[in-house]
């Protein structure tokens, strides 16, 4: 099993949002996660896994599922120095035992060119990347996503949902 987790942030709260399905190439959310966190860490330029990967690993505690893979809204590593970066740290806190893939809609200072991904008549790029699994499956992974956009469906739905108020 895939998950795919998103986080949208309020001044004082965050909606952590995960979507479980089956395959690179699945329409069908198996199982949805939504919940809310409050208080939040303050951000820190630079240091934005410290803000987001406790909400993250919240949301985990809550999933009933195996999952074989994680998807982020953002990096592993940051830049052309490989900084670690929230994928990274997520990989590290799960015992290096459930690969990482970062995909990011916007470019960060230095990102690699390997990073970029196109999908479907888009000229921007998607960026990826990757831990405990090599970069070139990482790609063609989020490649087959479905959807014929740029980006997958599957991570608009997450993305909507971690927008979504909780009632």
């Amino acid at each position: 099993m895939i998950l795919a987790i998103d986080v949208a942030y309020t001044d004082n709260s965050a909606q952590v949002a995960g979507v479980v399905f089956e395959s690179w190439g699945s329409s069908v959310v198996l199982n949805h996660y939504l919940i809310t966190i409050k208080p939040i860490a303050d951000y820190e330029s630079g240091q934005f896994y410290k803000r987001e990967l406790p909400c993250i690993l919240t949301l985990l505690d809550l999933v009933k599922e195996p999952i074989d893979m994680i998807v982020i809204d953002g990096y592993v590593y940051l830049g052309t120095e490989q900084t670690a970066g929230l994928g990274q740290h997520l990989y590290a806190a799960l015992a290096d035992k459930t690969p990482v893939i970062g995909v990011a809609k916007n470019e960060f200072r230095g990102t690699p060119k390997e990073f970029e991904i196109l999908r479907g008549q888009s000229v921007k790029p998607l960026y990826v990347s990757a831990i405990g699994i090599e970069l070139v499956q990482a790609k063609h992974n989020v490649q087959s996503m479905y959807g014929k956009y740029r980006i997958p469906e599957l991570l608009k739905q997450v993305d909507h949902l971690s927008r979504t108020t909780q009632k």
